[in-house]
């Protein structure tokens, strides 16, 4: 291995820890899967159980007791899907609240991570990661799956575009 892979390896288990870490208000989310779940459904509103669990990368039962977990601590209500077999999840307020609660503690992690860096150096690293992010999915599920933490309006702010053009809204609306 390089330098540079070993030096990004430990990066990104450096920042994975922070995150992990960002309380964003409140108390943690129990587990993982349960932020993904709220700042996915913040980025990407009613959509299915079944859509939710191929983003999050869940088994049928594991997104099923997933939405349960969610549904009980009041932060996503189900709702009859476009047929009997469907259910469609919607954020409730407080669920709203707590994923942007969640992307707020994610942007104080890497702001702070970020401190020591210049303006060049900022704006270098920028665009070094949009190759590196526009590399790391070809199709719209693993896209997804990427992006499952981001903060779409800062990826899409000052006129730059998502480098996984994939995860921008599609037909698939109800998916």
């Amino acid at each position: 291995m390089a330098r540079l892979e070993n030096l990004l390896g430990a990066q990104a288990l450096a920042l994975s820890d922070r995150l992990w870490a960002a309380r964003g208000g409140g108390p943690i989310v129990g587990s993982a899967s349960e932020r993904a779940a709220l700042v996915t459904l913040l980025a990407h509103p009613d959509r299915s159980v079944s859509w939710l669990g191929g983003v999050l990368g869940l088994t049928s039962s594991g997104v099923t007791r997933l939405v349960e977990r969610l549904v009980a601590a009041g932060w996503v209500t189900r709702t009859a899907g476009s047929d009997a077999r469907r259910r469609q999840l919607s954020l409730t307020a407080a669920g709203r609240d707590r994923g942007q609660a969640m992307l707020d503690a994610r942007r104080a992690a890497m702001t702070d991570a970020l401190g020591g860096l210049s303006a060049r150096d900022r704006a270098e690293l920028e665009r070094l990661l949009e190759v590196i992010v526009g590399r790391l999915a070809e199709t719209r599920l693993p896209a997804l799956q990427v992006c499952r933490l981001c903060d779409r309006a800062a990826c899409g702010s000052g006129g730059s575009e998502c480098p996984l053009q994939h995860t921008v809204a599609s037909d698939d609306t109800n998916g």
